[in-house]
């Protein structure tokens, strides 16, 4: 008989991993246990793996993060993993280019790695990353459903340094799964899966500037040649990655401002937090006085304001046919430390303590998007998935009491 090594892993789903040597002559094979001690066999040239789950836990909270290329994805997932504890870091001991960060609580996964073509393969095909036909999405939605059921998997690498599709790497269940990249809400298998959806919106115009910034001073490129790379991925921007959106549970537009006319730079921001209502879970944050209409200027004695100033507006709206709250920030900050003057008017933001958002903002003074609405919607964002997963986690405990009741 083989002799079995088991390390438990202490996730939601309170996986354990169990890894063997075949019997010398014989094919390994690979035994996974689910919830409720389900188990399926297949067999391969891999090591073994049991992972079980205890029966009445609540299962993985998937959240989906979608954006195009250079659109803050990275940013948003350093804010969201710090509002829950614990530095985000690659696993230890693999592929040193492999793209999941793992933190105490959360495992983020690039939706990169479900690439179908390598960079060489696309090219040959004439598509882009963007291209559904680029990506296995069978692959990509079971896996997910593995893994929110309480099941690992051997997930595979896209390699952005070489191009190249890498050898897989291990996932084990983790309490919160985010799946970030150009495709989680395309897939209605996928989007199924998702407790909660999150899309980020850069608008044309801050895209442009953006690029320009960095493209021009950091990578020499020319204005002619940024404007062509950016003009070729339109076509399967706005037909693949956009409409994902209308699927959205919270989106984060990034807008030219409106307090500078025929502003181009794209330096200072207008900054919109849109809301749906009814989603489970979540409680859109208001300014005031919830479902009233406000416009608030609130530079003066209690908020440091150098031109253009800054401007709040709060309301309900129509997203795409969805009953929507829209909180909106037009201008950026001078002094972070003074944003608690605007934390004290809005409600709803699922905070622990007062000021619990001037602090995380503070924390990361450092990041993109600190000084405007970017960084002050993302921060409140992660503040309602937390919220979203405690919630989630109290209820499957209060079923699991009721059910040991009967």
């Amino acid at each position: 008989m083989a002799i079995c090594t088991v390390s438990s892993a202490h996730s939601l789903s309170a996986a354990c991993h169990v890894a063997a040597p075949a019997r010398a002559g014989q094919p390994r094979q690979v035994i996974v246990f689910g919830v409720g001690g389900r188990r399926a066999r297949r067999g391969g040239s891999g090591v073994t793996v049991v992972t079980c789950a205890a029966a009445g836990d609540a299962k993985t909270v998937v959240i989906g993060l979608a954006a195009d290329s250079g659109c803050g994805k990275s940013t948003f997932m350093r804010r969201l993993t710090s509002v829950f504890g614990g530095a985000a870091e690659p696993p230890r001991g693999g592929n040193p280019d492999s793209n999941t960060l793992i933190s105490d609580t959360t495992t983020v996964i690039c939706l990169d790695d479900y690439h179908s073509l390598d960079r060489t393969g696309r090219k040959e095909k004439g598509v882009t990353a963007l291209d559904p036909r680029a990506n296995n999405f069978d692959l990509m939605y079971e896996q997910v459903k593995s893994l929110k059921d309480g099941v690992a998997v051997e997930k595979p690498i896209y390699n952005h340094v070489t191009g190249l599709l890498d050898p897989p790497e291990l996932i084990r269940p983790p309490k919160i799964l985010v799946i970030e990249g150009l495709h989680p809400m395309y897939d209605s298998r996928v989007r199924d899966l998702l407790d909660f959806s999150i899309y980020l919106d850069i608008s044309n115009e801050v895209k442009f500037a953006w690029k320009i910034q960095r493209d021009m001073a950091e990578r020499g490129h020319s204005l002619e040649s940024i404007k062509a790379s950016i003009e070729a991925r339109k076509p399967d921007f706005d037909a693949y990655i956009d409409p994902q959106k209308q699927h959205a549970d919270a989106v984060i537009e990034v807008l030219p401002t409106q307090l500078i006319p025929d502003d181009n730079e794209g330096k200072v921001l207008r900054v919109r937090l849109v809301m749906k209502e009814g989603v489970k879970y979540f409680s859109p944050v208001y300014l005031f006085d919830e479902g009233s209409t406000i416009s608030w200027i609130p530079c003066g004695r209690k908020l440091t304001c150098s031109y253009p100033g800054i401007k709040f507006n709060y309301g309900p709206d129509v997203f795409y046919g969805n009953e929507v709250s829209v909180v909106e920030m037009d201008g950026q900050f001078d002094r972070l430390d003074e944003l608690i003057y605007v934390e004290s008017h809005l409600s709803n933001l699922s905070t622990k303590f007062y000021g619990e958002v001037t602090q995380q903002m503070l924390k990361h003074a450092d990041f993109p998007g600190s000084n405007n609405g970017t960084g002050l919607f993302q921060t409140i964002v992660g503040l309602k998935i937390r919220d979203l997963y405690e919630q989630i986690v109290a209820e499957a405990a209060s079923a699991a009491l009721q059910a040991a009741k009967v």
